[in-house]
């Protein structure tokens, strides 16, 4: 058997330590994190510790990390979005292969470059757009192309995200601004995009439509204060009310967020102090809460993608309709996901059960570090291998494109032809 990959990990927040972190841990013959960046110093040394990496091998900087040179063969990157550009590009030239979180760069220009300068390097550059390596898209991409459903037609593709969790990124937390991170339809539905790309080929032209209707200061109850915890008049009836979402029993994921210390005395001190304790209505967001794309694909299918913030659960739903059957399905990340198969000629219909998930979005997280290995080993590509999965950093971009091309179609009211989009975006990278 072969030595397992040594590899460096850039971000240990959220990502890093929950989601790509623990693969390491369950297949030590595949890949170990040998070193760590993070600057901030408990979440650096909860990682270290995890993976028994050695204090000459924790950095609080990337640039500290770089300056040893190419220290390991690869390198997985959880860094924010506004962070992607400046910390993959040196790492590419120094021969590093990148695992890199989605969405790429928060700009037009930075993926377009981002891009190129793996291809340029002959560097291998995957996006985590983990859905694609979940039982449950994988099941859907094989049944289209498998012919099951004829030709496809049309396509509604929604993302539901749930109000608690429109709250805590996109209004109070890091996602909320196009101006810090990047536009929503960007960094939520980059996965949306690049799922339906990979079943139903590129985009001819798209428009879109959308606003932030709902998380305004006119909105906002009379007599509110700026915070939850100043004793908001409307506290009972309040559905994002701060202290209920973070001062409960779960200590998990959203609320591990908000505080390194989980005690009930840190995390009231954190709602005090930080953003997460901030009136929904009386923050510094300008993302959208609900956004639709048109979109019309080479191959004449046409689709509409719905995101919104105001659903009662978090779920993708989706349905596709082709000229021999109807496919619908319901994505919960494990929890209650559901296909069903409606035959036209006969009309029954089939129930399909995707395998379990076995980590998070679906079994997505451990799927692409599968996917991230094997691609390392060169793995021969079997009809039984994740390898078949494989997804080129420009492949990837085409999703990124099409977000780009929606927000600028939403905001100057515009059909965008993607052919001209692209062109343009190649030629505006400098490079």
């Amino acid at each position: 058997m072969s030595k397992p990959i040594e590899a460096v990990l850039i971000g240990a927040g959220n990502r890093g330590y929950t989601a790509y972190g623990p693969y390491a841990l369950e297949y030590p013959e595949q890949i170990r994190f040998t070193a760590v960046v993070e600057p901030h110093e408990g979440r650096r040394q909860r990682f270290a510790q995890a993976h028994t990496i050695p204090a000459e091998r924790q950095f609080s900087s990337w640039e500290e990390l770089y300056g040893r040179g190419q220290i390991a063969e690869a390198l997985v990157n959880c860094t924010l979005d506004r962070m992607h550009l400046e910390s993959t590009l040196p790492a590419l030239a120094l021969g590093y292969d990148v695992l890199l979180e989605k969405p790429m760069v928060p700009t037009l220009e930075g993926n377009v470059r981002l891009v190129q300068a793996a291809e340029r390097q002959g560097r291998l550059l995957m996006i985590c757009h983990v859905l694609r390596y979940t039982a449950f898209f994988s099941a859907i991409h094989d049944l289209i192309t498998s012919g099951r459903l004829g030709r496809v037609i049309t396509v509604e593709q929604r993302e539901n995200v749930a109000s608690w969790h429109m709250a805590h990124s996109f209004v109070r937390g890091n996602w909320r601004s196009s101006q810090i991170e990047s536009p929503m339809i960007l960094a939520k539905c980059c996965h949306d995009m690049d799922l339906l790309f990979w079943n139903l080929g590129p985009v001819r032209r798209l428009s879109s439509f959308g606003s932030l209707l709902h998380y305004r200061p006119e909105n906002a109850p009379v007599g509110a204060p700026g915070r939850c915890t100043d004793g908001c008049p409307v506290a009972d009836e309040c559905p994002w009310y701060a202290p209920r979402l973070y001062l409960g029993d779960n200590t998990g994921w959203p609320v591990s967020v908000i505080s390194e210390d989980s005690s009930l005395e840190a995390r009231r001190h954190a709602l005090e102090t930080g953003p997460y304790g901030r009136c929904v209505y009386q923050c510094d967001n300008n993302v959208v809460d609900h956004q639709t794309v048109n979109l019309e694909f080479e191959s004449g299918t046409t689709a509409v993608l719905f995101m919104h913030g105001h659903s009662h659960e978090e779920q993708r739903t989706m349905r596709y309709d082709g000229t021999r059957a109807t496919l619908r399905g319901k994505f919960a990340y494990g929890f209650g996901d559901s296909l069903e198969i409606h035959d036209h000629l006969t009309g029954s219909m089939e129930r399909i059960d995707p395998l379990a998930a076995y980590s998070g979005h679906g079994g997505g997280d451990f799927g692409i570090m599968s996917a991230f290995v094997q691609a390392l080993r060169r793995a021969p590509e079997t009809t039984s291998s994740r390898a078949v999965r494989l997804t080129t950093a420009r492949e990837s971009l085409e999703s990124h494109l099409m977000a780009f091309a929606a927000e600028e179609a939403r905001v100057e009211g515009l059909i965008v032809s993607m052919d001209d989009f692209r062109r343009r975006a190649e030629e505006e990278s400098g490079l």
